[in-house]
This record gives C-alpha cells, sequence and structure tokens, in this order.
C-alpha cells in the first residue's frame, strides 16, 4: 500500500508577540497563513489540514479555495504542541506520516517539503526533520510509529524530545529558509527585505 502523507498547518497561535493574529498579516498581496497552505497544498493536496485556533474564521477564510480540510484546536492557549496532538488526533486513522509545518514560517519552498518526503524511508520509526543552523526542527515529518506520542503533547513541546529519541532513526534535510519566522512585526519587515535583496 502506498504511505499516505498528510500536511498539518499548525495556525492555532495567538501571536502575542505579534501584536495582532500574525497568520493574516501581509506577505506580498497575500496572508502570511494562505501562502504556507498554498505551499503545503503544493505537495499534499487534499491531504492537507489547516489547524486554527485563535481567530479561526478569519484564519480559515484567507485559506478559502485551497485544497485540503481546516479544524479547530480549542485547546490552542496551551501552545504548539496541543495543535500538533490535536492534529495526530484527527489525522491517526488514515495517516502513514504527518508533516508538521509552521504558518509562521513562509518561506519555505514547495521544493523543501518535496525532498523531506523524498527523504523518507516509509519506516514506522524513520523521522525527517529540517536542519538549519546547527539545529533540527520544523518542517518535520512523524511515521505513524509516533502518532500516540504526539496526541500527548501540550504547551510549547513541539515533538523535539522524539527527534532526540534513540528509537527513531532522523534523517535530516537542510532549510536555512526554516530559520525564517515570523514572532515580531520585526521579523516579518526582515524578511520583506530579504527577498528585496
Amino acid at each position: 500500500m502506498t504511505p499516505r502523507i498528510f500536511a498539518a498547518v499548525l495556525a492555532a497561535g495567538r501571536a502575542s508577540r505579534f501584536g495582532s493574529t500574525k497568520q493574516l498579516a501581509d506577505l506580498e498581496g497575500s496572508p502570511m497563513v494562505r501562502r504556507v497552505v498554498r505551499t503545503a497544498t503544493c505537495v499534499c493536496g487534499a491531504g492537507t489540514l489547516l489547524v486554527t485556533g485563535h481567530d479561526r474564521a478569519a484564519v480559515a477564510r484567507a485559506c478559502t479555495g485551497l485544497p485540503g480540510f481546516v479544524t479547530v484546536n480549542d485547546d490552542y492557549r496551551h501552545g504548539i504542541g496541543s495543535s500538533i496532538a490535536h492534529a495526530a488526533r484527527v489525522l491517526s486513522s488514515t495517516a502513514s506520516a504527518i508533516l508538521v509545518i509552521l504558518a509562521d514560517q513562509p518561506r519555505i519552498p514547495e521544493q523543501h517539503l518535496h525532498a523531506m518526503i523524498d527523504a523518507w524511508s516509509g519506516d514506522d520509526n524513520a523521522i525527517v526533520a529540517t536542519s538549519y543552523r546547527g539545529t533540527r526542527g520544523a518542517p518535520v515529518l512523524f511515521p505513524r510509529a509516533c502518532f500516540t506520542e504526539l496526541t500527548k503533547l501540550d504547551r510549547d513541546s513541539g515533538g523535539r524530545h522524539l527527534i532526540n529519541d534513540e528509537r527513531f532513526a532522523v534523517r535530516t534535510v537542510e532549510c536555512e529558509a526554516a530559520a525564517l519566522d515570523v514572532d515580531t512585526p520585526e521579523d516579518l519587515t526582515q524578511i520583506l527585505r530579504s527577498a528585496r535583496s
């Protein structure tokens, strides 16, 4: 059977440091969340899950017309871990692996997501993480063997303990664009400047 890989775009947070719903911030004429979801759908098509929470209606509306489906994490105030847990619960019965993507990393290219999927062996104990600036993090592809533990995540734990768990074979795919995340308006300005240079 061909493995079914779903993308889960996490866009539920309150973005308190940004001062407003950063998922909706304009990035070159498009809401940031729409750019990220569009990239995810280029790879996973209708197998793309948008996880909303804070300002859920507006975030979902920003992605109108794109393939995939939307879910609401009512526990979004408990941090990013709760959104990963929610996605794992929603997809556990259908997915062979979940590609976790953050809505505040708008410069992740489609090619990187394809490279991550190509790097996955298909084994249940194989994780594929993104490497950048000496660290390993999101986007991350988690196989089915991780789902049970993912459903237990809470607060700001993003599953990094699984990447460091010796039970799993971890491959990395480098992507410097993963270092460009948006936490503040200044971060967004910097990303816009880097695009013009």
